[in-house]
């Protein structure tokens, strides 16, 4: 691939081609039609021998010449549900199609996901299978359990030869299921096939925007990112938990601000509460990365649970601080997020000597007994630029300030914050992997927009809109310290799905910190 010079992918020299948008049947392409106006929409026919002559140029002229200038590739229409949750109406994104040649990945599936949900389309992904004849009984759980896929069609395995080296979107919707199949039952394949239709059209606008995102870019990722040894450490100690004890362990909160690494130990058998009191008698108990109070101790003591503590050693050292200037008589302020759960058990540790402070303007309202015994204390997951206003703002108004020996921002988050800075330079848009409850991913946003750089927090790949991506030809991905490397994968293959991208690292520095795990779990797993 071309380049500027500076190691950035050119556009590619000829013009982007048209979104050309495959349908099997009539009804289909008349669905799209109307809800895409001026698109050009193929009928390529039904069926495993139909769909291969379309693939390979076996359309008439103008049509093949159409296919073959295409900038992005879609094929659209109905399928048949082999996920019994699926109802007539149901749109489906293929995340790969299965069929006798093998399996074709659908990379970008997650972005055009993220624009039906701007139209107010919820779709399911999952991979698709399709067969050379309709499938019904038995064989539609048979080819569920064979290929993992959650819906069949005739059509798609084949048509998306046509694509090439081109984007991929295989967008369907069920016009029937395994409790109410299409043959011998015309009731229900009205309504199915009338249900399916007006999905078809709701959906079809999608397409428009994900082929717009199409093209070749850059991709930045920042070094470090992801999971730091605080958020290793506790998820280590709910796994181990699980091993030594066997499900269920219950776990206060969640270990880790962070939707997929929750849903994976939930399907391993941990079970998150919200109280102590919500955990049986004498249970086992996991307390979060971010820390308890001692009130919730004395709740653990009363219910005689056998409590494991995953706390980050880095909010422990700032509870012993809190604990230390409360016994010296100081008021202590503590700058944070009013709600966090660090902050939360923070402020247990010391409730009547700690004042939050959330923002600079805060400074201005504080009123103190003694100016001159007066500490700050802060969350670690901060942003460290603002952090250091708010310290000089308090310095100026209370000289006689202390503050803990070290600073308290995580030695992870500054790391994340400063490689953010460094790619926001030479970034367009910066996507920052982290759930909406994770403050250190929130920050590292917040950061990249100081910097005057576009910035968006996303769960997973499917948080991407592709009107981000219209004219973006440089993304900068980072993610936060409570998510998991594999996201980034999954972000990464998600735009390469929509064109050649060339991935380029940008280290700032080398994380090193290990910490060790409770004396109970250090044996070998099992």
């Amino acid at each position: 691939m071309s380049s500027n010079g500076n190691g950035h992918p050119l556009r590619s020299e000829r013009a982007r081609g048209p979104l050309v948008v495959l349908a099997p049947l009539s009804i289909e392409a008349r669905a799209i039609r109307s809800a895409l106006p001026g698109a050009l929409v193929i009928q390529t026919g039904m069926g495993r021998r139909r769909s291969t002559r379309a693939a390979l140029g076996g359309l008439p002229r103008p049509t093949d010449e159409v296919l073959a200038n295409a900038g992005a590739v879609a094929v659209a229409g109905f399928c048949g549900a082999l996920d019994p949750t699926l109802r007539p109406g149901d749109v489906v994104v293929a995340t790969e199609l299965h069929g006798p040649e093998g399996i074709t990945p659908c990379h970008s599936a997650g972005i055009l996901a993220a624009t039906l949900a701007d139209l107010g389309v919820e779709a399911r992904l999952g991979p698709m299978v399709s067969t050379d004849h309709v499938v019904a009984g038995p064989e539609r759980r048979r080819l569920a359990e064979q290929t993992g896929a959650i819906a069949v069609d005739m059509e798609s395995a084949w048509l998306a030869a046509a694509a090439g080296d081109r984007p991929l979107a295989v967008l369907r919707v069920v016009v029937d299921t395994p409790e109410g199949e299409l043959k011998g039952n015309p009731i229900a394949t009205a309504r199915g096939g009338l249900r399916a239709y007006r999905s078809l059209v709701k959906a079809a606008p999608a397409l428009s925007p994900w082929a717009e995102a199409a093209g070749p870019r850059t991709v930045l990722l920042a070094a470090p990112r992801s999971f730091c040894a605080g958020v290793e450490r506790a998820i280590e100690i709910v796994e181990r938990a699980l091993d030594r004890y066997g499900p269920p362990v219950y776990v206060r909160k969640q270990i880790v601000h962070n939707v997929h690494v929750v849903r994976d130990l939930e399907r391993r058998g941990a079970v998150f509460v919200e109280s102590a009191e919500d955990v049986p008698v004498g249970a086992t108990v996991v307390f979060s990365a971010h820390g308890v109070s001692p009130e919730v101790r004395a709740q653990a003591q009363a219910q005689k649970l056998h409590v494991i503590d995953a706390t980050c050693p880095l909010v422990t050292k700032v509870h012993t601080e809190a604990r230390r200037f409360a016994s010296g008589d100081y008021t202590i302020f503590l700058i944070g997020h009013e709600g966090h759960e660090e902050v939360e058990g923070t402020t247990g540790e010391a409730a009547s000597s700690i004042r939050l402070i959330e923002k600079v303007d805060d400074v201005d309202k504080l009123e103190v007994e003694d100016p001159t015994q007066v500490a700050f204390l802060s969350q670690t997951t901060l942003a460290v630029d603002e952090v250091n206003e708010v310290v000089d703002a308090l310095r100026d108004r209370f000289p006689s300030l202390t503050g803990p020996g070290s600073a308290d921002i995580c030695y992870a988050t500054q790391n994340r914050q400063d490689a953010v800075k460094v790619l926001a330079r030479e970034c367009d848009l910066l996507l920052v992997i982290g759930s909406e409850n994770s403050s250190n991913s929130k920050r590292l946003v917040e950061v990249a927009e100081r910097e005057g750089c576009r910035a968006a927090l996303i769960d997973d790949e499917t948080g991407i809109h592709p009107r981000w991506l219209v004219g973006t030809e440089t993304v900068g991905v980072t993610a936060g310290a409570s998510a998991p490397e594999v996201l980034v994968d999954r972000v990464l293959e998600a735009l390469a799905g929509l064109g050649p991208v060339t991935v380029q690292e940008r280290h700032v520095t080398t994380e090193s910190v290990r910490f060790t795990l409770p004396v109970e779990l250090r044996s070998q797993k099992g």
